[in-house]
């Protein structure tokens, strides 16, 4: 991994973190940023980077460092309510670097896809674990913690979309990732 790579994935742990800070509790699934810098990541990190950076992520709220939403770490975290949708994250980012690099879609296409199936990864694996913590049927826990997000998740990774192509173009990255 270069120097740049790294660097890259630095600033990225960082911009997760951030954006996880940014939180609305909407009951057990709160509200936050952290969708659209995950849509975010594909698009201007080559996919073995970005999945490296979700993992160290990870990584470090496992071992308490307060990177997750309400500034909170910890193992607990990722074996509670929300801890599916933050291994989903991780789960998805390959599905998402691929529909990244696809080119049989324009790049905004590419871009849109990719981040609505990092979503749907992340919705399947959170929902299954929140309907195991809180012993939920499926229709329950999907209206709890995945239909009042939709809309909201999706606008963040339409907006991701045109982000990246400004990255990309300030970072001259846009083919050299």
């Amino acid at each position: 991994m270069s120097t740049r790579s790294i660097a890259r994935c630095g600033i990225c742990i960082a911009l997760l973190a951030v954006s996880a800070w940014v939180t609305v509790p909407l009951g057990p699934v709160p509200f936050t940023m952290q969708t659209f810098a995950l849509a975010l990541l594909p698009q201007v990190m080559r996919t073995r980077d970005a999945l490296f950076t979700v993992i160290v992520y990870l990584l470090l709220g496992a071992v308490g460092v307060p990177v997750f939403s309400g500034l909170q770490g910890g193992v607990g975290v990722l074996l509670g309510p929300t801890g599916g949708y933050l291994l989903g994250f991780a789960a998805g980012m390959p599905v998402a670097g691929a529909i990244a690099r696809a080119n049989a879609l324009p790049r905004r296409a590419r871009g849109v896809a990719g981040g609505v199936a990092l979503l749907a990864v992340s919705y399947v694996l959170g929902t299954i674990q929140l309907m195991n913590v809180y012993a939920l049927d499926a229709p329950a826990a999907l209206a709890v913690a995945v239909v009042p997000f939709v809309v909201p998740d999706v606008a963040k990774v339409a907006l991701s979309v045109g982000v990246a192509e400004r990255v990309n173009r300030a970072l001259g990255a846009a083919t050299g990732r």
